[in-house]
C-alpha cells in the first residue's frame, strides 16, 4: 500500500522580522489556519525570534525551526549556534544547507551531511535543500547536481535513520525570489527522481516515507498546480509566507489540494 506522507508548509522567514514582528505573525496567523490536524506548518525563523514563537505557538500546529546550526555542540566557534542550543529555546526542526546558505556562505555538500546527521542525532527534524543554477540546468547538469547533494547525505547518516526523521526540499536556485518557478510537470519530474534515488539508497519503504518539499517563488496563485502533483509532499516558502495572511492562504490551499 502507498504511504500517506502529511503534507508540509514551511515559513522561511530569512533575515527578516524583529521579535514584535514576529508576536504580530503568530497572533494574526493562528486564529486563520482552518485545521490543526491535516498539514504539518513550520516557520523557520531567526534565532533571535525562537524562543518567543515558541512559547506563543505551544498547543497549536506551528512547528518552530531555525534557519541554520553549526554540526559541533560547544567550542570555539564564534558566532555559531549548536543543536543543543536550538533546542534549548524550544527549536523542533531546522533548515539545512539551503542555497544561501551553499551559494553565499559556502557551505560544502561536507558540511550539510554533517549538519543533517547531528540534527536527527539531537532530535530535531531537518530539512535538507537541494537544487541547481540556472546555468546548470541549461547545461544538463541539473541532475548531477542535485544527486550528488543527496548521496552526500546519506554518506554520513546512521543506518537506523527512518524515511521520517528527515524532509528534503528541492529548490531550484534559479526560482528563488524570483519570480519564476519550476513549472508544476519540472517539479514533479525532478522531486520523482529523488524519491527514486532515495529508494535505489535506502529501500522502497524509506523513499516512501520522507516528505520532498518544493521551494522557488510559490504563492497562492500556483500552491494548488504545485500540491496536485504525486510526490511533492508541500512548500518551502520565501517571500509570500513573510505576511501571515499569505501563509495562512497558503496552509488552507494545501488542506484542500
Amino acid at each position: 500500500m502507498a504511504q500517506v506522507r502529511r503534507p508540509m508548509m514551511a515559513a522561511n522567514w530569512k533575515m527578516n522580522k524583529l521579535i514584535r514582528e514576529a508576536e504580530e505573525y503568530v497572533a494574526q496567523l493562528l486564529p486563520r489556519l482552518i485545521d490543526n490536524e491535516g498539514v504539518d506548518v513550520a516557520i523557520f525563523a531567526p534565532f533571535t525570534c525562537l524562543q518567543q514563537i515558541g512559547r506563543m505557538t505551544q498547543a497549536t500546529p506551528i512547528v518552530v525551526g531555525a534557519q541554520n546550526f553549526y554540526f559541533e555542540d560547544s567550542g570555539a566557534f564564534t558566532g555559531e549556534i549548536s543543536a543543543p542550543m536550538l533546542k534549548d529555546v524550544g527549536a523542533e526542526a531546522v533548515i539545512v544547507g539551503h542555497s544561501e546558505r551553499r551559494e553565499i556562505f559556502g557551505e560544502t555538500d561536507e558540511m550539510v551531511a554533517r549538519k543533517t546527521s547531528r540534527a536527527i542525532g539531537a532530535g530535531l527534524l531537518p530539512i535538507v535543500c537541494v537544487g541547481e543554477t540556472k546555468e546548470e540546468r541549461d547545461t544538463g547538469e541539473m541532475w548531477d547536481k542535485c544527486s550528488g547533494q543527496v548521496q552526500s547525505v546519506f554518506e554520513e547518516l546512521d543506518k537506523k535513520v527512518r524515511g521520517d526523521d528527515i524532509v528534503f526540499a528541492y529548490e531550484p536556485i534559479w526560482a528563488i525570489g524570483t519570480g519564476d518557478m519550476a513549472s508544476p510537470e519540472d517539479s514533479q519530474a525532478a522531486i520523482g527522481k529523488i524519491r527514486a534515488l532515495l529508494e535505489e539508497l535506502r529501500g522502497e519503504q524509506f523513499a516512501s516515507q520522507v516528505r520532498i518539499l518544493y521551494g522557488g517563488s510559490i504563492k497562492l496563485e500556483n500552491i494548488g498546480e504545485v500540491m496536485a502533483q504525486k510526490d511533492v509532499d508541500g512548500g518551502l516558502v520565501g517571500g509570500a509566507s513573510l505576511d501571515p495572511v499569505s501563509f495562512a492562504g497558503l496552509v488552507n490551499a494545501t488542506l484542500s489540494s
